[in-house]
């Protein structure tokens, strides 16, 4: 029986259950799971910000996840590209892709090199985003006054 080798990629930004609920569940569904930290630099170019933690600490953080058996950094736009340089049978993403264009693209392309696409629930009340937005609420002056006082 063939080793099944899977890969979750994400930001892995501002580290919440969502991210774990996906690296759990990937892990279920191989025996070698990658997770692929996506570079500060190509988080810029796909979603216009950088990310809050730094790469290396967001690699750092990921690397102590019992689920996972590897990490690594995530430098091209192009998900085959990385799969040629990993290697990987299937990858795992939110269902939040499913029926986008990136979803459909992911699928055609992944389609033509044998790599089976998974996708798991999206966990709705905690994301990134929702944590991005409610730190904003937040100034420099509140935290001031909130360490002092």
């Amino acid at each position: 029986m063939a080793r099944i080798v899977g890969y979750a990629p994400g930001a892995y930004d501002l580290f919440h259950v969502g991210h774990l609920n996906i690296l759990k569940h990937a892990k279920r569904r191989c025996d070698y799971l990658i997770a692929g930290v996506v570079a500060d630099d190509m988080l810029e170019l796909t979603k216009g910000r950088r990310p809050i933690v730094p790469l290396a600490e967001r690699m750092e953080i990921v690397r102590h996840i019992s689920y996972v058996d590897e990490v690594v950094a995530e430098v091209v736009p192009d998900k085959v590209e990385t799969w040629r340089s990993v290697g990987f049978d299937v990858i795992f993403k939110g269902d939040d892709w499913r029926g986008t264009p990136k979803g459909d693209r992911l699928e055609r392309d992944f389609a033509a090199v044998g790599v089976e696409v998974i996708y798991f629930p999206y966990t709705m009340h905690t994301s990134s985003t929702a944590l991005r937005r409610a730190l904003a609420v937040f100034d420099d002056s509140d935290l001031v006054e909130s360490e002092v006082g």
